[in-house]
């Protein structure tokens, strides 16, 4: 589906006005007033741009906490006019769509639970056409780009331009440091496809621990994303919900200004002209990188032709091993990451899986 460039939206017009990376931040859950307020009224000092708190919480198992429900939205009310910072909620149902904008809600947000069901997602973008209110979209659970463009699609299908994607990590079953894997590769690909769309990273959901906010943080600033997005709690140990990923506001602050800003680009005129000379010897390496796997698939179509005359199966278990072994040491002795060489013969293997296959199936 082609997407329409949204020029003039919610998110684009706060980007422009504030010239960096936007904040979005509050408590994972509203539990009082008082804790909203509290939490609010430190976060306009902070100059955080959107006020966020969850209202009705998706919950694994039944039993835990799930939101405190519709009275959380008079709260954001106050938070929007006496403290004067516009406001979002996440929203699972119609229902919710229709209570949240009954309460002025500026901006709601679709959970990653949510997003993994496209006929969930359908019935809200059909509770959402013609309400022109901002929605932001979290990537799935599981590491699909098909579903999470697919909940913006249906979004965009419905008439919802002022859209933006929020990057909160995958489930693994890998072990893991974090929450939900980063697998930064499917949010690249996604604002490949929608690059008029703004994307906010949630450090929050992705690392799980407070202490890993920070550098998920950085990277993401550093990988051009358009803003964090970050729960803030004025007492987290005692949160109702993730407590372990909350900060308080003044640790909050005190991250937004260790975070580094850096430039998208340079005009200095030896910065471009060293860049764009690295930049072609990198395009020769790439072709040099090319050629070389061109060369090691012809060979791997020799082997099947060799294996196919006498008759011998595909995978060799102990050549596998060996060159598992082997090439990661050689990465090693050259200075270049171990896993990263790991991770890219294991598509090279694959694909001589696939070459042969294609080899020994061939008709006679």
């Amino acid at each position: 589906m082609e997407t329409t460039a949204a020029t003039d939206t919610f998110f684009t017009r706060k980007l422009a006005a504030k010239g960096q990376p936007l904040i979005f931040a509050g408590p994972c859950s509203a539990e009082t007033e008082a804790q909203i307020l509290t939490t609010a009224w430190a976060l306009k000092d902070l100059g955080v741009d959107l006020f966020r708190s969850g209202i009705w919480k998706p919950r694994t198992r039944p039993g835990s906490f799930e939101g405190i429900g519709t009275v959380g939205l008079k709260w954001l009310q106050r938070v929007r006019t006496e403290v004067g910072i516009p406001v979002t909620v996440e929203v699972a149902t119609p229902r919710h769509v229709e209570e949240a904008l009954a309460h002025d809600v500026d901006v709601l947000w679709i959970g990653a639970r949510t997003t993994v069901n496209p006929f969930a997602v359908q019935e809200l973008a059909d509770a959402l056409a013609g309400t022109g209110v901002p929605v932001m979209v979290k990537n799935p659970v599981n590491p699909d780009v098909a579903l999470w463009a697919g909940a913006l699609e249906r979004l965009e299908r419905a008439g919802i331009r002022d859209l933006a994607a929020i990057h909160r990590g995958f489930s693994t079953f890998a072990p893991s440091r974090y929450r939900n894997a980063p697998t930064w590769q499917i949010a690249i690909e996604l604002k490949t496809r929608f690059p008029h769309i703004p994307l906010i990273c949630d450090p929050s959901h992705m690392g799980g621990k407070r202490d890993l906010i920070l550098p998920i943080a950085q990277k993401a600033l550093d990988l051009d994303y358009d803003g964090l997005i970050i729960e803030t709690h004025p007492d987290p140990d005692h949160a109702l919900s993730d407590a372990e990923q909350q900060v308080t506001p003044a640790r909050l602050g005190e991250i937004l200004g260790e975070l580094k800003y850096r430039y998208r680009s340079s005009n200095n005129a030896d910065y471009i002209n060293k860049a764009e000379e690295l930049r072609q010897k990198m395009d020769v390496a790439d072709r040099e990188i090319v050629e070389a796997l061109a060369r090691r698939m012809a060979l791997v179509e020799e082997l099947a032709e060799y294996k196919r005359e006498n008759n011998v199966k595909i995978l060799q278990l102990d050549r596998w091993n060996e060159i598992f072994t082997s090439r990661p040491e050689w990465a090693a002795k050259l200075h270049v990451n171990e896993k990263f060489v790991a991770e890219l013969y294991k598509l090279i293997h694959l694909e001589s899986i696939r070459k042969q296959t294609e080899v020994l199936n061939r008709p006679e």
